[in-house]
């Protein structure tokens, strides 16, 4: 958005410093995270849906193939399998429906963010509450899918994913941050990193 000319170079500043300490290793990841998300909300106030929608297709061209093997390929197996597949994602829902598209998801939940009568975002997001919590997803794609929990598998990378792979048969916590990683340890999850061109799995 800031290349585009769409935010002020200045917005950079209110996520750098998250990002710097992020890079350094002395920072939390959650919180570059979410620093991202309110520089982002603040300042997408006003910009034209149709342009947003141009910037999302920018970033999903350039990153689209930038995917790890291990979830990669976990999506083909399950795919064959025939189990249904669901994405709940943090992220803009007009980035990751396509995104997922080309993976062969079944249904995506993401953030939808509002828009006034003129076409232009709010920077607010469309029933935050629910979509803020991963678990409500699940129940939501139970009830209006026809699906069951049964043989279920999640895969998950922050403590945000917890409130979900508590309700799956067999959660997977894949390149986990410390707080998911603690919770894995003490509830005996699977813990699979991919580094480089190694995959590999933990025992804590």
């Amino acid at each position: 958005m800031i290349e585009e000319g769409l935010f002020e170079k200045s917005a950079h500043k209110e996520y750098a410093l998250e990002y710097k300490k992020w890079h350094d290793r002395k920072g939390d990841y959650e919180d570059y995270i979410m620093a991202i998300i309110r520089a982002f909300e603040k300042n997408v106030k006003g910009v034209s849906h149709k342009d947003f929608d141009k910037c999302a297709k920018i970033v999903i061209e350039k990153y689209k193939n930038r995917i790890y093997r291990f979830t990669r390929d976990l999506i083909k197996d399950l795919k064959k399998k025939g189990y249904f597949l669901l994405a709940i994602s943090q992220s803009p829902k007009n980035i990751i429906d396509v995104f997922c598209e080309t993976l062969g998801f079944d249904k995506v939940y993401g953030r939808i963010y509002e828009t006034d009568s003129s076409g232009r975002l709010t920077g607010k997001t469309v029933d935050e509450e629910l979509i803020s919590n991963k678990a409500n997803m699940v129940n939501r794609a139970i009830k209006n899918q026809n699906i069951t929990l049964n043989e279920s598998i999640g895969v998950g990378d922050t403590e945000g994913d917890i409130s979900f792979l508590e309700m799956v048969e067999k959660p997977i916590c894949f390149n986990p941050n410390d707080k998911l990683y603690q919770h894995a340890c003490r509830k005996g999850w699977r813990v699979v990193v991919e580094r480089k061109n190694v995959i590999y799995e933990l025992n804590c």
